[in-house]
């Protein structure tokens, strides 16, 4: 008997082993299956997204590539310095809508970024989950999302009927009220990135409220915020519809933001509509003139905001 029990031991452990062994051979097996099937899906997602992305940057590369390729033809220093020009006229150029555009989106710009630099400063640091942050993040949202037209519409019933005649800031204001909730937007969420813990050093050093939210925390995240700016800015530069109720236009030069201002979007919507080659031509170089400017605009911003933070 004895003898026997070390034998009938060894047979169950050996038939223990197997049982171990047969168990993990098919959980390396379940666990390949599922491996294998996470990697198809990984692949399947993958190449859905960069389908996605090569179409998406098919499309762009056409638009640019006829945007210059019609732009280049008309872009001379005379789209630069005359004014527009009559109908199946020679020469001419865009100098006055240029010089009315600048006007009114950098008294856009004067305004909408303290604003709305401000006021995301109070919803980061201040307001945080007050009845009266969560109705101003409400409201901030839905002009977000107002289409550009409604605005416009709302100013010209607001100023222009009232002044009895169309104005540069009456499409200042138009403007305004477009790029303030894109301002508060993103300088809320940028101050909200900024870590917890840089705000107490500084308060631990006896630093007061505001300061720590201008000095420090808006400092922290300034690339951030001058990027929410940038997005202003060349949101508001295209708009065509507000400016079209409020600016109207003007085929001369003039500095008076109190009459009517040439600029380009509503140049170039009018030139490109009418039957006239000369306005198409002069349309084009418009449309390339703004594509350039907010694109230079936003790598030299970058460059530049990136070199400081690395330094």
């Amino acid at each position: 008997m004895n003898a026997k029990a070390p034998s009938m031991n060894m047979h169950h452990l050996s038939h223990s082993q197997s049982e171990n062994s047969a168990q993990m051979n098919q959980a390396s097996t379940f666990n390949q299956d599922i491996y294998a099937s996470r990697k198809r899906k990984n692949l399947l997602g993958l190449t859905l997204s960069m389908l996605a992305m090569s179409v998406g940057l098919l499309f762009l590369l056409w638009i640019l590539s006829i945007l210059f390729y019609k732009g280049f033809s008309s872009f001379s220093l005379d789209l630069l310095l005359h004014k527009t020009p009559g109908p199946d006229s020679e020469g001419g150029g865009l100098g006055n809508a240029i010089l009315g555009s600048l006007m009114i989106v950098v008294s856009c710009t004067l305004i909408s970024t303290p604003v709305g630099v401000l006021a995301g400063i109070y919803l980061s640091e201040y307001g945080k989950n007050s009845r009266f942050s969560n109705v101003t993040r409400f409201l901030n949202d839905i002009m977000l999302s107002a289409p550009s037209i409604v605005i416009g519409l709302f100013v010209y019933a607001l100023v222009v009927v009232n002044a009895k005649h169309f104005s540069g800031w009456a499409g200042t204001l138009a403007l305004t009220l477009i790029a303030i909730p894109v301002v508060v937007r993103t300088t809320e969420n940028m101050l909200s990135l900024v870590p917890v813990s840089l705000r107490e050093a500084a308060f631990a050093l006896g630093t007061p409220k505001w300061k720590v939210s201008l000095s420090i925390v808006l400092k922290a995240a300034r690339s951030g915020v001058m990027t929410g700016i940038l997005l202003a800015l060349a949101r508001v530069s295209g708009e065509t519809a507000p400016l079209l109720f409020t600016a109207l236009n003007n085929p001369f030069f003039t500095y008076d933001m109190n009459a009517p201002m040439a600029n380009l979007p509503v140049v170039i919507f009018q030139f490109a509509m009418s039957p006239y080659q000369n306005w198409v031509d002069l349309a084009w170089g418009g449309a390339l003139l703004i594509t350039l400017a907010v694109l230079g605009l936003n790598v030299l911003a970058r460059v530049y905001f990136r070199e400081k933070i690395a330094n």
